[in-house]
């Protein structure tokens, strides 16, 4: 069934800033880009090593490991080595509460 899950505290991410969490069972990344939030799967489509630690910037995470480029808007993929888009999630703020619905976005 889906359902929205709280994460965390909204102020705990800053503009610019992502942060790791646990959606059940899929590691996500939270990343605030201007005050809006945006929740992606910590997974790489080109060898699936975690997009934690890479760059962000413009809307877009680089994968540490190989430099290929993610939207973190959309999840489409931007540069190779990977092709394939990342999973997004809905997220939404609730009293201050930054969650994310269980499923992945259509």
């Amino acid at each position: 069934m889906s359902e929205w899950k709280d994460i965390c505290e909204m102020d705990k991410i800053v503009p610019g800033d992502c942060e790791m969490a646990d959606l059940e069972d899929t590691e996500i990344v939270i990343c605030n880009l201007e005050g809006d939030f945006y929740a992606i799967e910590d997974t790489c489509t080109h060898d699936g090593g975690y997009l934690t630690g890479g760059k962000v910037d413009c809307g877009e995470i680089t994968c540490p490991r190989h430099s290929a480029r993610f939207s973190v808007r959309n999840g489409h993929c931007l540069t190779p080595h990977a092709y394939d888009p990342i999973t997004t999630y809905q997220v939404r703020v609730k009293d201050g509460m930054i969650q994310v619905m269980n499923q992945q976005k259509d």
